[in-house]
């Protein structure tokens, strides 16, 4: 009944829907970067490190400008459109501009692709998770449900990704710039801010005198001279790093390796990443109510212990049934550490600032862990392979996790942005 009644919020379908298009025109050809590079360009380890490296570089020099240009244009959608407008060429950049420059020089091809996937996709990210949650303390609904469809999209788009990869590589870039051309539809022409009448029912009025109340570039600075935050940024190149590095640049092809023909492989891999990303749709919708109940403090400390679990795990493991079960355990990690973030910045600082923290916070300190470890973890696999790698992961977020334990505010100290509802708990 709840749920029925979030759609029947127009801001809350529009939040929804632009989560659902940007993660489906990502995932599509995303979960299948790694393999791509490995098995179709013939990229060895240290390589795909390099070049994940590279755009993780890129990426951190761009998430702070976007992030102070969002929060100088609140809820303004300018930055959203040139973003999307940048992602419809995908499929003609990846088919005649980045393949053959990789093919004539592998480092300039590098950092030219690096640049594109950045401005368009590593750092705009992002900028839309920041942009649906102020909207969501605007409009009165949940940021976790509607970040919940970001999942969903993709997820389906990894199971067809799974089926079109094996068809064309190519293919999985086609259609990644056909969903981003949709998406760039629905920003031009979905505007539910323009109904007066919408506004006046679902409109936070103190949320709305609060954004109107544009920060200072010395409000956006000031960031930097947090000691906590400095704390965070700690914490999250030393846990959220391994995401990337771990989901992304080393799993799908020690996954693919279980199988007969890479064919299989790819398949199943497409499928086990679709119920994973399905299953971390369902508890994106979930972990907001469980977040109330044991606080935000908690909710990152659990994330941490799963994920010690679930890449360490994956490491002991010898059947792919065995490393597809444990890398389930992505779905409630991923939800309850995306959400428990967001909620921790919005709880303990200002929320005028909150795509700026968000981003230096959260965001730019996780690519600069991928910059530092991306590409030694490439090169320890290439020497003692995937699984011994992945227990000195797990090892590394095992120290963070302890770290975190001593850093992280209790939900009731220095609360200097948005309070816990009244049915959170105390620590």
């Amino acid at each position: 009944m709840k749920l029925l009644q979030a759609f029947g919020n127009p801001f809350y379908r529009m939040g929804s829907l632009q989560m659902l298009l940007f993660f489906a025109g990502w995932g599509i050809w995303w979960s299948f970067f790694q393999i791509w590079l490995t098995t179709k360009q013939g990229f060895s380890g240290a390589q795909v490190g390099t070049i994940f490296s590279f755009g993780s570089a890129a990426a951190l020099m761009l998430m702070f400008v976007y992030g102070s240009i969002q929060d100088k244009l609140g809820m303004k959608r300018n930055l959203l459109i040139a973003l999307i407008a940048c992602q419809v060429f995908l499929a003609p950049f990846f088919t005649w501009v980045y393949v053959p420059m990789l093919e004539a020089n592998f480092y300039v091809g590098a950092v030219v692709g690096a640049i594109y996937l950045a401005v368009s996709y590593l750092a705009a990210c992002p900028v839309f998770e920041a942009v649906t949650e102020r909207m969501s303390r605007r409009f009165h609904f949940e940021f976790g449900q509607a970040r919940a469809w970001g999942s969903f999209g993709y997820a389906i788009s990894a199971l067809a990704a799974g089926f079109l990869f094996t068809i064309s590589p190519y293919l999985v870039f086609w259609t990644g710039s056909a969903v981003s051309a949709v998406l760039l539809a629905l920003l031009l022409f979905m505007k539910p801010e323009k109904d007066e009448g919408n506004l006046a029912r679902y409109e936070d009025k103190a949320e709305s005198l609060k954004d109107s109340k544009t920060p200072s570039m010395k409000d956006i600075l000031g960031v930097f001279k947090i000691g906590d935050v400095w704390k965070i940024i700690g914490f999250v190149i030393m846990s959220w790093t391994f995401y990337t590095v771990f989901d992304q640049q080393m799993f799908p092809e020690f996954f693919t390796r279980f199988f007969d023909t890479p064919e299989q492989g790819q398949q199943a891999y497409g499928v086990l990443n679709s119920i994973e990303v399905f299953l971390e749709f369902l508890m994106m919708g979930l972990v907001p109510v469980f977040m109330k109940k044991i606080g935000v403090r908690k909710a990152i400390l659990l994330s941490c212990a799963i994920m010690v679990v679930r890449i360490g795990g994956c490491g002991l493991a010898t059947s792919p049934l065995g490393v597809g079960i444990i890398k389930l355990l992505h779905a409630p990690e991923t939800a309850l550490f995306i959400l428990a973030i967001f909620r921790y910045f919005t709880l303990h600082f200002d929320t005028r600032i909150s795509a700026t923290l968000y981003m230096v916070g959260f965001q730019i300190a996780a690519q600069v862990g991928q910059i530092i470890f991306s590409a030694p973890l490439g090169a320890l696999h290439d020497q003692i392979g995937y699984q011994q790698t992945f227990l000195v992961i797990s090892g590394i977020v095992c120290v963070a996790s302890l770290y975190a334990f001593f850093i992280l505010r209790k939900d009731e100290e220095c609360v200097e942005g948005q309070p816990l509802e009244m049915e959170a708990v105390a620590e």
